[in-house]
């Protein structure tokens, strides 16, 4: 007879190896820490989190509560999603991209990191390599050791705008990449590729059958005279080995809403929805009714979100710019800025030495009780990212206390 010792060993961990290397979200660590912080009475403020700082706008809200009321939604519905809604997203990213897209192309997911996890997925094998450029948002390789695939980083510093060169994935390129992930406005150096580096590195993707997993979900937030351009505008041919990311969280203020989205070829449609019917089933019908709103309803509300965070932009980069040792590339996109503190490091400040972003982040967050995210949590130690997504009066205060610190 097996006993229960047997069956499992003392030496075996009692969490799977796969579950326990994941590492916690830093952003979300970074946020949490900062509110409990508030929570405890101190005037703690937070540059940690992605999350505008506004409302849903009204008739989102208003779409929600009439969808509430309507029994068709207190039911399941298509693991899919809606079929309105899907029409509505492939409109969108017809426009966007000026393909043709039809709704089955679409899956509609539990917020864009569903929708991450389930791309990766669904390519991906065991051994594969991704080509992920530096900095990136933490959970691009999270979700891909999930695959059993392996993340390749390509870093391009404040040197270059954060952007790779052609030259840099090639040099990256080995016989067992897959895929490339772009992030286009970035989170979390609010880069925007030109037109003219989107389609040089599209058409690059092209010629060696990559596949291109394209995160899409700041394409409403860009600044200037910056476009945004989506790579299946820039090279159309790429549309049967791309998988475009989206959600409603950031351009509508949706973050708590949790609807996110894949496009991509029929098979790869078929294939992810097949693994969101056996984890999830269907987003949530009443948020996907507020989605729908938010997609096809007025579009001043986002647009004069996107008027303040500009503001907030020349505001935060003119202010960072001013503190010594911080080098400030200016953000073209999304809501994130992300100074170069690497001149910093090795400093003895206020009595502690500081040798690396994230004890920078620390000290800083410990005396000056401001939250910022550090570098090695986005592939790229010696930077800070600071959202700016949060109200003006709390950007001058924070980068105040900031700059008063380190002045010392």
């Amino acid at each position: 007879m097996t006993t229960d010792d047997a069956r499992t060993p003392a030496s075996r961990s009692r969490i799977s190896q796969r579950i326990g290397a994941i590492e916690p979200s830093a952003t979300l660590a970074v946020d949490a820490t900062a509110k409990a912080l508030k929570a405890a009475g101190r005037p703690v403020i937070g540059f940690g989190a992605g999350e505008p700082d506004f409302p849903t706008p009204a008739h989102i809200v208003d779409a929600a509560v009439e969808a509430a009321r309507d029994p068709r939604n207190h039911r399941y519905s298509a693991t899919a999603g809606l079929p309105e809604l899907r029409e509505a997203l492939a409109a969108s990213v017809s426009a966007t991209t000026s393909l043709e897209i039809d709704p089955a192309q679409v899956l509609v997911s539990n917020g864009g990191k569903q929708a991450v996890f389930q791309a990766f997925a669904t390519v991906l094998d065991p051994g594969d390599e991704v080509l992920l450029p530096a900095p990136y948002w933490t959970t691009y390789p999270e979700a891909i050791r999930q695959s059993g695939a392996a993340e390749v980083p390509v870093l391009a510093g404040a040197d270059q705008g954060y952007v790779p060169t052609v030259a840099q994935l090639e040099a990256a390129r080995t016989d067992r990449t897959r895929a490339l992930v772009l992030c286009s406005p970035s989170n979390p150096t609010g880069a925007v590729l030109s037109p003219e580096q989107v389609e040089e590195i599209g058409r690059w993707a092209l010629d060696h059958g990559l596949w291109v997993i394209t995160d899409e979900i700041y394409q409403s937030l860009t600044y200037g005279d910056m476009p945004f351009t989506s790579v299946l505008k820039a090279v159309p041919e790429l549309a049967d080995t791309t998988i475009l990311l989206g959600g409603v969280a950031k351009s509508f203020a949706m973050t708590g809403w949790r609807v996110g989205w894949m496009v991509g070829p029929l098979d790869v449609i078929k294939a992810a929805s097949n693994l969101q019917s056996h984890l999830t089933s269907h987003v949530n019908n009443i948020a996907q009714r507020a989605a729908l709103a938010a997609l096809t309803g007025p579009k001043e509300p986002v647009e004069e979100m996107r008027l303040a965070f500009d503001r907030r932009r020349q505001l935060i980069v003119e202010k960072l710019s001013a503190i010594d040792g911080f080098t400030v590339p200016t953000p073209t996109g999304a809501f994130y800025v992300f100074p170069d503190v690497s001149q910093l490091l090795g400093r003895e400040i206020r009595g502690r030495k500081v040798t690396t972003s994230t004890e920078l982040a620390t000290v800083i967050l410990e005396e000056a009780e401001v939250a910022a995210v550090p570098g090695e949590a986005f592939g790229a130690p010696g930077h800070l990212r600071f959202s700016y997504a949060l109200g003006d009066e709390d950007i001058i205060e924070g980068i105040d206390r900031v700059a008063a610190f380190l002045a010392g």
